[in-house]
């Protein structure tokens, strides 16, 4: 069993661009906190082989994510909850005045370096692209 809170700082990039904040994994996945900051717009990424679920718990943007041939733009906002399925490309972005703030389950948990491969998104990305996000993110 373990506890914790939400730490202070980011703990790394996430290969979007997005702070990632490590939380608490189990053997079947893992969870982060992402922040996306307000103005900001991702680097275009797909999955290898995990899965996301993802909850906004505040401000504003876009989400776009193409998968099996069908293409999809979704609002984000406070309550919105997605899902990222394995080999989906995706791209956000913060629209609003606030950053763009996000937990996510990763299943299983993140794999590695090589699991974040970059892809073209529907948007000129501004947030810096970045290295692999520790194990458990």
């Amino acid at each position: 069993m373990m506890t914790m809170t939400l730490p202070p700082v980011h703990d790394v990039l996430a290969p979007d661009g997005s702070e990632v904040r490590v939380l608490l994994p189990l053997s079947g996945g893992s969870m982060a906190h992402f922040l996306l900051p307000a103005g900001q717009v991702s680097q275009g990424v797909r999955h290898r082989t995990v899965e996301e679920i993802w909850y906004i718990l505040s401000g504003e943007g876009k989400m776009w994510r193409s998968y099996d041939g069908v293409e999809t733009v979704v609002g984000l906002s406070g309550g919105t909850c997605l899902t990222i399925p394995a080999g989906c490309a995706f791209q956000f972005r913060a629209d609003g005045p606030e950053d763009l703030a996000a937990v996510a389950v990763t299943m299983p948990p993140w794999p590695g370096e090589a699991e974040a491969e970059a892809i073209p998104g529907v948007w000129l990305p501004t947030a810096p692209p970045a290295g692999d996000c520790p194990k458990g993110a």
